[in-house]
C-alpha cells in the first residue's frame, strides 16, 4: 500500500475558499454581517443610515433654511446680480478653504492663513508695478509656500503643537504684512492690476473662475490621486500610515505648504479685485475657512471630508454674509453669527464621530 496515497485519503477534505468581499465593502464588515444575528445586522444598518443622514443633511439642511429665510425677507435675493455677488464674494474664502481642506483631511489645521492672506495681498501689490502680473503672482504664491514650509517643518520635525505653531505664524505673517505695506492701504495703479476683478463668462469675475477651477482640480486630485489617498490615510491613522511606508512627514509638510500657498494666492486675487492692497485683507479667513471645511463634512480628527462639501460650506457662509449685508445687519453681528455657525459645525463633526464609533461597536457585536 502506498503510504503517501493512504495519508492523503485519510486527510479531511478542505473547505472551499471563501469568496472575496464585494468591491467597496470592508472585509471586517462582511465578516460581522455574516456572523451577526439578524437583529445585530439590522442595528448596524440603522446605525449606518443614521451616520449618512447626519453627514448628508447637516450642511444641506442649514443651507436650505438660510435660502428660505433670506428669500422671504428679501425680494431681490434670488436675482442674477445677487447670485453673482455671492459667488464673487466667496472666492477668497473658497480659495483659502481649498488648501485648508487638504490639511484638515490629513489631520492638521492652519490658523496662520489669516496672516498669510494679507501678506499675499501686500506682497502682490508691491511687486505688481515692477514685475508685471504673472511674475508678481508666482512670487506671491512662493512667499506663501515658504511660510507654509517653515510652519510644516516646525510642526513635524520641531514637534511643536500645531495650534501654537500656526498661531505664532499668524502673528508673524500678519505683522509682516503691516511692515511691507507700512501700515497703509496702497492703491494698485498698474494696467493689469484689476485682471482678477474683470468680468468673465456668466458674469462672474476672473478671480471667481480661478476659485472654481482650483476647487474642481483640487477635489479630483484629493479623491483620485495617490497623494490624495495618502492624505486620507494619514488623517485616519498616522501610525498605520507610517507602518505602511508612507512618507508621513513629507506629506504633512506639503499640506502646510499648500494651505499657505492658497492663502497667499487668495490674498493676491482679493487685492486685484479691490484694486488696493491692505494689511487688513482677509484677516477673518482663519475661522471662516475651518468652519467651511467642517461644515462640509470634514472631521477635525482627520481622515474624513471632501472638496464638494467644502464648496457647499463656503457657499453657506457666503450666502449668510450677503444676506445679512442686504438686511443691513451690522458687521459685528455677522461675526457673532459666524461663530455660532462654527459651533454648529463642530457639533455636527462630533455627532459624526459618535455615530461612527457606534457603528464600529455594532459591527463587532
Amino acid at each position: 500500500m502506498d503510504p503517501i496515497r493512504n495519508t492523503a485519503a485519510a486527510m479531511p477534505a478542505q473547505a472551499p475558499a471563501a469568496a472575496p468581499p464585494p468591491a467597496g465593502v470592508e472585509p471586517d464588515a462582511v465578516e460581522a454581517g455574516a456572523a451577526a444575528p439578524p437583529a445585530a445586522q439590522a442595528g448596524w444598518v440603522v446605525s449606518r443610515w443614521r451616520k449618512l443622514l447626519v453627514q448628508s443633511l447637516g450642511v444641506g439642511l442649514c443651507y436650505a433654511i438660510v435660502l428660505v429665510f433670506f428669500s422671504v425677507k428679501l425680494d431681490n435675493f434670488f436675482t442674477t446680480a445677487n447670485v453673482e455677488t455671492i459667488l464673487d464674494g466667496a472666492a477668497l474664502l473658497g480659495i483659502v478653504a481649498v488648501g485648508q481642506t487638504y490639511l484638515i483631511v490629513g489631520g492638521g489645521f492652519d490658523l496662520s492663513v489669516g496672516g498669510v492672506v494679507p501678506l499675499g495681498a501686500v506682497v502682490f501689490g508691491s511687486l505688481l508695478s515692477r514685475f508685471g502680473l504673472v511674475p508678481a503672482m508666482l512670487l506671491t504664491v512662493a512667499v506663501g509656500a515658504g511660510v507654509g514650509l517653515v510652519t510644516g517643518l516646525i510642526v513635524t520635525y520641531g514637534k511643536i503643537n500645531a495650534l501654537i505653531t500656526t498661531l505664532g505664524m499668524l502673528s508673524i505673517a500678519g505683522g509682516a504684512a503691516y511692515i511691507v505695506a507700512n501700515g497703509q492701504t496702497n492703491e494698485l495703479t498698474s494696467p493689469s492690476a484689476g485682471f482678477w476683478g474683470n468680468a468673465a463668462p456668466l458674469g462672474l469675475q476672473t478671480g471667481t473662475w480661478a476659485f472654481i477651477i482650483l476647487a474642481v482640480v483640487g477635489g479630483l486630485f484629493l479623491k483620485f490621486s495617490v497623494y490624495g489617498r495618502s492624505v486620507y490615510t494619514i488623517g485616519g491613522n498616522r501610525e498605520a500610515a507610517e507602518l505602511a511606508g508612507l512618507r508621513v512627514n513629507a506629506i504633512a509638510i506639503s499640506g502646510y505648504v499648500l494651505s499657505a500657498a492658497c492663502a497667499a494666492f487668495g490674498g493676491a486675487i482679493s487685492a486685484s479685485q479691490l484694486l488696493a492692497s491692505a494689511p487688513s485683507i482677509g484677516t477673518d479667513t482663519t475661522l471662516n475657512s475651518i468652519a467651511a471645511v467642517v461644515l462640509g463634512g470634514a472631521a477635525l480628527t482627520g481622515g474624513v471630508g471632501g472638496m464638494s462639501g467644502t464648496i457647499l460650506g463656503v457657499l453657506l457662509l457666503g450666502t449668510i454674509a450677503d444676506g445679512l449685508a442686504l438686511l443691513q445687519v451690522a458687521s459685528f453681528y455677522q461675526t457673532v453669527i459666524t461663530g455660532a455657525v462654527l459651533l454648529v459645525a463642530v457639533g455636527f463633526s462630533r455627532a459624526r464621530d459618535v455615530l461612527a464609533l457606534s457603528s464600529f461597536v455594532r459591527r463587532r457585536i
